[in-house]
């Protein structure tokens, strides 16, 4: 497993994969904040690109808790999941929360952010 990111593979259809990760998101505790169309940001601008979503989300007791630990980890924030298309696969695939330890080793997030990381995994995995 890739320590920055998890990235999995689905067999659902593009859209199919963004509802269910925004579903599986607020089963998890969380709140979708946004969603970035991309492709359709970057046609508008005359830039082709396969359907790319990236989808924002926050849990506002774990942000607070990560902004105690550091400010600056608001560099990292909101969470995103992005959902995209490439060599007629899509992907679901997130920055894994226990990277931030190695941007703010400063910081005490290692439990907590391995805590987090499973919920992404699970998100992920059961968008699948």
């Amino acid at each position: 497993m890739n320590f920055f990111d998890y990235t999995i593979t689905t067999v659902k259809t593009f859209d199919e994969a963004v509802q269910c990760v925004q579903n599986e998101i607020v089963k998890a505790g969380m709140r979708v904040l946004h969603v970035h169309d991309v492709q359709k940001t970057l046609g508008e601008k005359g830039f082709q690109r396969e359907p790319f979503k990236i989808i924002e989300f926050c849990n506002a007791k774990i942000a607070h808790e990560f902004l105690n630990e550091d400010i600056k980890i608001g560099l990292c924030m909101p969470c995103k999941i992005n959902v995209y298309r490439k060599d007629r696969q899509t992907f679901i695939s997130g920055m894994r929360p226990i990277i931030l330890s190695q941007f703010f080793p400063q910081a005490d997030l290692d439990e907590r952010a391995k805590e987090i990381d499973q919920i992404f995994q699970n998100i992920n995995n059961n968008s699948k």
